[in-house]
């Protein structure tokens, strides 16, 4: 017999982006319902595809929700399932556990949720299937949660659904830590992981497999997201395909400015490279940081105008798409290094050079502005020193030596 399953997790349905949104409400708001949409596109692709069933491995919530039509929309789409006899085996996350106004849920019947108190198991006995699993109790829980899953069920595809970060990955928290020799000694044929964001397999024998999460939620989270589809074939696992299921994306963009002499230059090339990430995303919406680096003219300027440059980018993504949204600009540039052997540098003071460029007013301005924001990232107890210190001689000069000796004596502004 041949059929295919969905293996879903961490689908954080309304999950907050409170970053994004301190700096565009529009695209803020756009993200949030991607979450929803990729939900509604995973529901579509289990019944478009006639899938003998959905796994979600965790995390289908992303704590208690602001309301409730968070868990109505979930419901909405579960009862789809339903209609089309497709059953849905699912367990509590880390992020489910600390959600409690999810907890007086009534699933619809097409519904299978696993214990919390202990792993437990549900067969399909047309498939020949059987599924393991358990659910988190609390936010953390110990060492050793895996242990009493049940042995293999000789006869039967054997599938444990379990929400761990394995031996740890990089930026997860280590929820149910597990090792892989561990998973392999209870002779499973696949296991259906969550957690960890990044789609990965782990292994392939047996099967262990993280599908990632359902949407991207950060800057941190780029790329294709969504889930595995699983092909079984005379009960064993033949393939996995990735499906994706995501209604937006985020991205990356490195811009090498070297070779701009002018802001145009570089907003042409901002333009290049923005437009091929937007291409690249298929045609979702994107949200892209923006970093511009290289050994440039344009790093005096850009540091000190960078409100002008932000503006300008902000704009370049506007001629992109009205769905091409910037999350964030980085300067990362150095300054040309210049050579005249005809000056004798020795002689040359930073300090005289730095308060003659201050009698230009728009230069004060800039300097007036530009202490002002120091200041502010000062530690409190050096804020009061700032003021007696370098505000009452209001030169670039004093700022200068004042923050060199606050670094030397190990500050850290």
């Amino acid at each position: 017999m041949r059929f295919s399953f969905i293996h879903a997790a961490d689908l954080h349905i309304d999950s907050p982006l409170a970053a994004l949104g301190r700096k565009n409400a529009e695209a803020a708001a756009f993200f949030a319902q991607a979450g929803r949409r990729a939900v509604q596109a995973l529901v579509d692709e289990a019944i478009g595809s006639n899938a003998a069933f959905l796994i979600i491995a965790g995390d289908v919530f992303d704590g208690d929700w602001q309301d409730v039509s968070t868990g109505l929309f979930f419901m909405r789409e579960l009862v789809k399932l339903e209609r089309a006899n497709i059953p849905v085996f699912m367990l509590r996350g880390n992020h489910d556990a600390a959600s409690r106004m999810s907890r007086s849920l009534q699933w619809p019947t097409n519904v299978r949720e696993f214990s919390t108190r202990t792993a437990d198991s549900f067969e399909i006995e047309p498939l020949r299937t059987v599924l393991h699993g358990r659910g988190f109790p609390d936010r953390a829980v110990e060492d050793g949660f895996v242990a009493n899953y049940p042995l293999r069920r000789e006869g039967w595809l054997n599938i444990g659904v379990l929400h761990t970060s394995l031996d740890g990955r990089p930026g997860h928290d280590p929820y149910a830590p597990s090792a892989i020799n561990d998973l392999r000694n209870f002779g499973y044929d696949y296991w259906a992981l969550g957690h960890v964001h990044q789609a990965e397999i782990v292994a392939r024998d047996p099967w262990i497999v993280y599908p990632g999460n359902l949407q991207g939620r950060s800057i941190r989270e780029t790329g294709v997201k969504g889930a595995m589809r699983v092909t079984v074939d005379d009960g064993r696992i033949v393939d996995t395909q990735p499906i994706e299921l995501d209604a937006a994306r985020w991205a990356h963009v490195q811009i090498d400015a070297a070779n701009c002499d002018d802001i145009d230059a570089l907003c042409a090339l901002v333009h290049d490279q923005l437009d091929q990430a937007y291409a690249a995303a298929a045609g979702k919406a994107l949200a892209a940081r923006i970093t511009i680096g290289g050994q440039t003219a344009l790093h005096d300027s850009l540091l000190v105008d960078r409100a002008t440059l932000e503006d300008q980018v902000l704009g370049v993504a506007e001629r992109v798409s009205a769905q091409c949204w910037i999350e964030k600009i980085r300067l990362d540039t150095k300054p040309l290094r210049r050579v005249d052997s005809g000056l004798e540098t020795k002689s040359l003071s930073f300090d005289a050079i730095l308060d003659e460029a201050a009698a230009d007013p728009e230069f004060a301005a800039q300097y007036e502005a530009l202490a002002s924001e120091i200041r502010q990232k000062l530690p409190r107890e050096l804020q009061d020193v700032f003021d007696q210190e370098v505000l009452p001689d209001a030169s670039p000069s004093a700022s200068r030596r004042y923050l060199a000796g606050e670094f030397q004596k190990g500050a850290k502004p």
